[in-house]
């Protein structure tokens, strides 16, 4: 077929899609997110082990993960809106662009639940936020971390 698309490469061993930090394919038209050293790393986020409860599995963070709870924290990622509109106040972060068909959206630890004091405009681009950080063990919506007050910076 003229024009197709490549397709994605195979996803590392033992990645299983929805899991996971996220797969960033070389095909993708997006940009991967610009290394800053003033965010947290995706690498840390995602590093989360699991563990089966009787309430089904549940996230076993690290010393340096739990470390970042209730402090104020950077973070960049692609935004995922959660409601219509140019402008948005409650979204989540990415590690990839969910926007790509070539890039393999991650799990829970690959997204982070925004909540700002003012609207930001959507974007297609990278967007980082600041705020007040939290690492959330037993979320009812099945997250792992939220940032709240969130302001955007540049």
């Amino acid at each position: 077929m003229a024009g197709a698309a490549p397709p994605a490469p195979p996803l590392p061993a033992g990645v299983v899609a929805g899991s996971g930090p996220g797969v960033h394919s070389p095909n993708s038209p997006f940009a991967p997110l610009p290394q800053r050293a003033d965010v947290v790393p995706w690498s840390l986020l995602t590093a989360v082990k699991m563990r089966d409860t009787s309430k089904g599995p549940r996230p076993v963070f690290n010393a340096q993960q739990l470390a970042l709870h209730f402090r104020l924290q950077r973070v960049q990622g692609f935004m995922m809106p959660l409601e219509p509109g140019e402008k948005q106040k409650h979204f989540l972060l990415s590690s990839v662009p969910l926007t790509c068909s070539f890039c393999v959206p991650g799990g829970p630890e690959s997204m982070v639940e925004v909540f700002t004091k003012t609207a930001v405009k959507y974007s297609l681009e990278p967007v980082a936020v600041e705020g007040k950080f939290a690492v959330l063990e037993d979320d009812p919506y099945g997250l792992y971390y939220r940032i709240t007050d969130a302001v955007n910076v540049k």
